[in-house]
């Protein structure tokens, strides 16, 4: 069985919904496959469930990836305000959190839907549970027996059901389907959250054709810690707290959450987009106080006072008890009932820049397990900025998370998969 397509995609995930909609309203006939057993499966966790559709605020300066300036035409042409369209279009009610970051009030169902609908409304087909077992460029009389503009064939597999295997005595061999296709997009996404469906196909099939990737690693992704310091962070679970969190390259303000784990939420994912192995983060508690000026001026004026008292009274109680208690069991232990006249200027100078720039090195991350995505990918210098064709094999294309552009946290990965999806579906 042989059945041939103008445009394939391969992924039914947000930059392949959006990519086969946009060339389905230009009238071209369009094949989405999936090995998931629904579509979107990633749309619909994010954003807790409420999917954080994209933001008001979309510069390339919030993507990383080793060209820098590869993002900039399709996020120029085509911009949050496009998508937000859209949205409005199908009446899907949504609202502003902070930095700009727009989510649906209801469920991030709606966003799922509203891409099927337009693609139905298209004539795109979705096949679910469709295995790409093989992709290859026909032979000239291969191509001419099938279809003259056949540049690319597939053979699939469908996958079988937990049922089929359960009722089937003998081993069924799952059916296989020949397809072929003008132009193949590859936007299979990277290898964040297996149990969503995560593979590496996407990077086999650019390497297959001659693409190189920059190395991969689990990005938007919690810290881990071992040693004393694990301990320290997993007696604070469920803490959290505004903080500063920098590296050598940048810095956020965000909050922090103590986890079982390590150290989680906004500002920990933001940062783990920069962050290499091996490195120290650093952590500043209190970004509003300088710590070593207000414990140098109590000294002064109130020589009798301890150390936690001003960090209490003079801070607003910005650092939670059950934190303040643990920092100074960690930091100032042997001074903790010492009056701050007799404690040395230069200790209290050195608790104060701990405090205000607290070390860290994690000894890794959590991994793509809890990664919103996948840092690196295949190269984008081998493939058109315009058009996301591959600079080698005419016909092939790449969306989305698979190429080595990644957003910040708050909708920037959700707009480049909505924009790298609609240049290239202006043209295949």
């Amino acid at each position: 069985m042989s059945s041939h397509f103008d445009v394939i995609v391969i992924g039914a995930g947000a930059s392949g919904l959006y990519c086969a909609l946009t060339a389905g309203r230009r009238g071209r006939r369009v094949l989405v496959l999936d090995h998931a057993n629904k579509a979107g499966k990633k749309i619909l966790m994010s954003g807790g469930g409420r999917c954080n559709f994209t933001n008001y605020f979309v510069e390339p300066e919030h993507f990383i990836g080793a060209n820098q300036h590869f993002c900039k035409s399709a996020l120029s042409r085509y911009p949050s305000w496009e998508f937000i369209g859209l949205v409005e279009q199908h009446k899907i009610a949504y609202h502003e959190r902070e930095h700009g970051q727009l989510f649906c009030d209801d469920s991030a169902q709606d966003i799922l839907s509203m891409l099927l609908d337009e693609c139905a409304a298209t004539g795109v087909q979705v096949r679910l549970n469709t295995q790409v077992e093989q992709v290859w460029v026909p032979e000239n009389g291969d191509r001419n027996a099938n279809n003259d503009s056949a540049r690319f064939q597939l053979l699939t597999s469908k996958k079988l059901s937990k049922k089929d295997k359960k009722d089937s005595a003998d081993e069924i061999k799952p059916a296989q389907t020949t397809y072929s296709c003008e132009s193949l997009v590859v936007a299979t996404g990277g290898l964040s959250i297996p149990t969503m469906g995560a593979s590496g196909l996407g990077y086999e099939l650019a390497q297959q054709f001659g693409h190189h990737l920059n190395p991969i690693d689990a990005s938007l992704v919690p810290f881990t810690f071992t040693d004393k310091t694990g301990e320290l962070i997993r007696a604070l679970a469920g803490i959290s707290l505004p903080v500063i969190a920098s590296n050598a390259r940048i810095s956020f303000r965000l909050s922090m959450l103590f986890t079982h784990r390590g150290l989680s939420g906004p500002a920990m994912l933001q940062l783990s987009n920069y962050w290499q192995t091996g490195e120290y983060i650093s952590i500043n508690l209190l970004p509003d106080i300088d710590i070593t000026e207000l414990l140098l001026a109590h000294k002064k004026s109130h020589p009798k006072q301890l150390i936690r008292t001003v960090l209490t009274d003079y801070t607003n109680n910005s650092l939670p008890k059950k934190l303040l208690t643990a920092l100074q069991t960690t930091l100032w232990d042997d001074i903790k009932n010492t009056e701050l006249a007799n404690i040395k200027d230069e200790r209290l100078a050195e608790l104060g820049a701990t405090i205000n720039g607290w070390q860290l090195k994690p000894s890794g991350t959590e991994g793509y397990r809890t990664a919103e995505v996948t840092r690196g990918g295949v190269r984008t210098d081998e493939v058109s900025s315009k058009t996301m064709q591959s600079n080698y094999q005419e016909g092939l294309y790449f969306i989305g998370e698979v190429l080595d552009v990644t957003g910040w946290l708050g909708g920037y990965n959700f707009q480049w998969a909505w924009a790298s999806g609609f240049v290239c579906g202006e043209v295949i």
